[in-house]
């Protein structure tokens, strides 16, 4: 007779239409398109399954209106085992054209393509909250916002980027909260018309908020280290194929882009997770990295000043304002470097920094925006009960994953950015569903099959 616990019944009691008699769910907790996938594929493998979320939220709720994709049209769909599912086919349910890898996709046709996706997809999803998951019995113990408490035989975690938002250690904690935000708290940046916002960061998500905060009718400065910022190339053709052969030769067509190192890292994730550790966090932080995409270059040059070779050493708040002391580098400033009008943040000039390097500079802000990227923690991850976190191994606080996406925790799942320290950088765009969620269904399916 199966036992009793605070969960419900052990084997037997999660059954019905989400469980079976003999073996409790698999807990999917994400709605983006990392959760959205995993679920579609654990669908094919017959794994019964729970899934919660609200669909698309993240990119709802955190994500700038008005922002685009960086990833191209056919880098841009949900994967889904069967066809029929891709963003060409939403718009084509939709009554809209097909377009080619040269039309930016605007975040508010992701979303509705995302929706559209669950709906057809994974009818199945719960819009419900997972407060907490714990260890229980040798399972994991779900509760929900509702009070409902049920046992889960794997739990993939699909939480998105939003827990990882990364704040420079230089800064954290130097200044109130209505004065620093990172760019993954805000829909709408028309909130700080008529203020002067210093943005920090050198990537897309600096320059496009950048390029949003000006046309909303604020006074954007950005603030890079690096000594200059970059922009990518518009795609040759509308699509790859069409490409002249001895150029796809050289420069093969990926979702990441034409190069053969990039299509090593769009197919080769399973080699990646091989390499040293120290080896893939470079392959995740330098492939494909900070650069504003081809078409953000004309809503930047000439728009809005960007100072480059500098590096905030200090935040403090001053008469309602933020008052940050920046090192500029020697020789980075000049024609390559600082570029674009001077209408931005208050500029006071300093000094040489004591015991040589560069000069020093004061900038004064009202608003200190971060657009300083996502660093995997899995300390973050609070829903995870403390003791379940204390058993996770870790590198660099990334979860150390098997090839199919599992933890040092048997049964505990992880995808999309936090599995990226992992497997590369395809995790972190849209185009790695496919992989990650072919893997992680598979080998759930095969830890099932294993289990009595």
């Amino acid at each position: 007779m199966p036992r009793t616990t605070r969960f419900g019944l052990r084997h037997g009691a999660a059954g019905g239409a989400h469980g079976s008699p003999r073996r409790p769910p698999t807990v999917v907790i994400g709605a983006g398109p990392y959760g959205l996938a995993t679920a579609a594929w654990l669908s094919t493998a017959g794994t019964p399954r729970r899934v919660f979320g609200d669909p698309m939220e993240c990119w709802r709720a955190n994500m700038p209106e008005g922002m685009y994709l960086k990833s191209v049209p056919s880098a841009s769909s949900i994967s889904a085992p069967e066809s029929g599912y891709g963003l060409d086919a939403f718009r084509a349910a939709r009554g809209r054209g097909p377009v080619g890898d040269r039309y930016p996709v605007p975040v508010e046709e992701m979303i509705a393509y995302g929706q559209w996706f669950q709906e057809r997809r994974v009818p199945e999803l719960e819009r419900r909250r997972v407060r907490t998951v714990s260890r229980a019995d040798g399972l994991f113990g779900v509760t929900l916002d509702s009070g409902e408490e049920f046992l889960a035989g794997n739990v993939v975690m699909a939480t998105g980027l939003v827990p990882f938002a990364h704040e420079p250690a230089e800064l954290a904690g130097r200044l109130p909260a209505e004065l620093v935000s990172h760019t993954s708290r805000h829909h709408d940046l028309g909130r700080f018309a008529g203020q002067r916002i210093a943005v920090l960061g050198a990537g897309q998500s600096a320059l496009e908020s950048a390029a949003l905060l000006r046309e909303a009718g604020a006074l954007p400065t950005v603030i890079a280290r690096a000594p200059s910022v970059a922009f990518g190339s518009p795609p040759d053709t509308d699509r790859p194929s069409d490409r002249p052969r001895p150029v796809r030769i050289a420069k093969p067509a990926s979702p990441l882009g034409p190069g053969w190192s990039l299509l090593a890292c769009t197919h080769g994730g399973g080699a990646i997770r091989r390499l040293p550790r120290g080896s893939r966090l470079r392959l995740l932080h330098t492939v494909l990295g900070p650069s504003g995409a081809w078409w953000l270059r004309d809503r930047v040059d000439d728009r809005i000043p960007v100072l480059c070779g500098r590096t905030v050493r200090s935040a403090e708040a001053e008469d309602g304002r933020v008052r940050l002391d920046v090192e500029i580098m020697d020789g980075e400033t000049g024609p390559s470097g600082d570029r674009g009008p001077s209408d931005g943040v208050g500029r006071s000039g300093g000094g040489r920094r004591p015991g040589g390097g560069g000069t020093t500079e004061t900038l004064v802000a009202d608003h200190l925006l971060l657009a300083t990227g996502y660093r995997v923690d899995v300390g973050r991850l609070t829903l995870l009960a403390p003791e379940l976190r204390r058993e996770i191994e870790t590198f660099r606080g990334a979860p150390r994953l098997s090839s199919g996406f599992e933890s040092s925790v048997p049964g505990l799942f992880f995808t999309g950015l936090a599995a990226a320290p992992t497997f590369g950088p395809v995790l972190r765009f849209v185009a790695g569903t496919g992989f990650a969620a072919r893997r992680l269904a598979g080998s759930v399916a095969a830890g099932n099959r294993a289990r009595p």
